[in-house]
């Protein structure tokens, strides 16, 4: 898609389109095409107007893919969004799938700068992490992160500083329930995450998630990488917070001095992330990302895209991509499990978009999905985790998660990613210690507005002054020297320490 030098304020993304995306506000009475015909009303930046008559019950496309079915006529020139526009539910299968080829890796001689691990990884930071296993535990282990933080020691032997990873739940769960299961990956997956030099993990003592029993499930008894205490057995509150950064300055010192080596780009894990969506988000911002993962792919890196809600209605597009049915299915077995989980909680897969979205521009989640989905590129699924599950194929990979941005990078975080590439249409303000995000802009004017968030301004794409894939690139080339240790643009503003949220799933007793 190469909207440069288009004609029209208002864009026509598929010849198929009976809907067209105004790339500016549109008044009432200006010409919407080259036959002169005229907006009807007020179409707002991002919004749909009809290009054609739409006659109630005809499906309505964008993309040149179905995003709903007009619940009324529709003229030409008439604003169409929630008030005319109706969901309808699509159902995938796997008759007459066919196996998609594995995309093709390239021998590349480019490399970024990171931190050799022990175990063959290579991290984008090189941060300390204090974990806690429990909310109990949370206050000793910020407290002691920002102990150690108040010094210059830390830095000057390399490290970028002590992330607390704390958070609300550890306790009252059901062992044997899927959300503490989830629980369980996610800090075992932080615990040996790259990004991480080591970590410490603290817990109180009486809680449902044992520090002893996660550590010798998780295999995490690498005494290298990781240590770890319970508070009733330290003593309390300030003996812990002592206990705590005397630890970690211990294993610093083992550790020595640490810098950057170059290392191939297939060791780069990449976080494909949106929040905040609006109507530009599938034209510009996702497919660019779509392209610069892609790119890495191709040299040999991996992307991880996430989210089921915001992928339910496009998932076809991915099973069409999937390397085998293994693959295909396991993707179709998640969107089943959704089904159910919405169905019992007494809320439904296409309760979404969100306000947000819809100011923006988008009326269904088929819309949304389309548009979501395009942060995907177009390299084969090799793969489809479960949410928060180690990553282990290399290529472009699935993994299961909420809607929610922050459970869901946490998810990809703790699945492996080192590098978060995160799409906002609507301006979202976030960051994901231990890995760094860049922030990528669907549109100019929230650019403009947001611009100290901002890492790059994909809204050139609807200006029409570049393409999809020279923005593509662009982000592809800013990955690099994000993951090399140039600062993101949250990183700068001290995201990163408030976004870690496991997905709770079931009952707290």
């Amino acid at each position: 898609m190469d909207l440069i030098n288009s004609p029209s304020v208002i864009i026509q993304l598929n010849p198929r389109d009976n809907v067209g995306v105004a790339s500016k506000a549109v008044p009432i009475g200006f010409p919407i095409d080259k036959n002169g015909t005229l907006a009807k009303e007020n179409i707002d930046a991002g919004h749909k107007v009809a290009l054609t008559n739409i006659n109630k019950d005809d499906a309505v496309y964008k993309y040149g893919q179905l995003i709903g079915i007009a619940a009324q006529d529709v003229e030409p020139g008439e604003h169409v969004h929630t008030h005319n526009l109706t969901m309808i539910e699509l159902d995938s299968s796997l008759k007459d799938f066919q196996p998609h080829p594995q995309t093709d890796t390239t021998s590349s001689s480019r490399t970024f700068q990171g931190f050799q691990r022990d175990d063959g990884n290579v991290g984008t930071r090189n941060y300390i992490g204090i974990l806690s296993t429990v909310n109990c535990s949370a206050t000793v282990a910020k407290a002691a992160a920002d102990t150690l933080n108040q010094s210059d020691e830390l830095s000057q032997m390399g490290f970028d500083g002590v992330v607390a990873i704390t958070h609300g739940s550890g306790c009252a769960m059901n062992t044997d329930s899927e959300g503490f299961s989830f629980l369980e990956r996610v800090i075992a997956g932080y615990a040996q995450h790259p990004n991480f030099a080591f970590v410490l993990i603290i817990g109180l003592g009486c809680e449902t998630n044992q520090v002893k029993t996660l550590v010798a499930k998780k295999g995490l008894e690498d005494a290298s990488r990781l240590a770890y205490f319970n508070i009733q057995d330290a003593g309390g509150t300030r003996t812990s917070i002592k206990t705590a950064c005397d630890h970690i300055m211990q294993m610093a010192a083992q550790h020595g001095q640490m810098r950057r080596e170059p290392a191939p780009l297939k060791h780069l894990v990449v976080a494909l992330q949106c929040g905040g969506s609006d109507g530009y988000s599938g034209i510009t911002a996702n497919p660019a990302l779509g392209h610069a993962a892609d790119l890495i792919v191709q040299h040999g890196g991996s992307v991880i895209l996430a989210e089921t809600p915001e992928i339910y209605g496009a998932e076809n597009l991915l099973i069409d991509r999937s390397i085998n049915e293994n693959v295909a299915q396991k993707l179709l077995d998640r969107i089943t499990w959704w089904k159910h989980y919405t169905e019992i909680n007494g809320a439904e897969l296409n309760n979404n978009p969100s306000p947000g979205n819809k100011a923006g521009g988008l009326s269904t989640i088929l819309e949304k999905s389309l548009g979501a989905v395009a942060k995907g590129g177009s390299s084969s699924l090799n793969d489809v985790l479960h949410y928060a599950e180690k990553i282990t194929t290399r290529g472009f990979n699935f993994m299961d998660s909420p809607g929610y941005d922050p459970v869901s990078v946490t998810g990809q975080i703790a699945s492996g990613s080192t590098v978060v590439c995160f799409t906002t249409g609507r301006g979202s303000v976030s960051g994901f210690k231990p890995a760094p995000c860049l922030k990528l802009a669907t549109n100019t004017s929230m650019y403009e507005k947001m611009h100290e968030d901002m890492d790059i301004n994909c809204g050139v794409i609807v200006d029409g002054t570049a393409s999809v894939e020279d923005v593509g690139e662009q982000i592809f080339e800013r990955i690099i020297a994000i993951a090399s240790g140039d600062m993101s643009a949250s990183e700068s503003l001290g995201y990163g320490s408030n976004e870690f949220v496991p997905w709770l799933v079931g009952a707290i007793t």
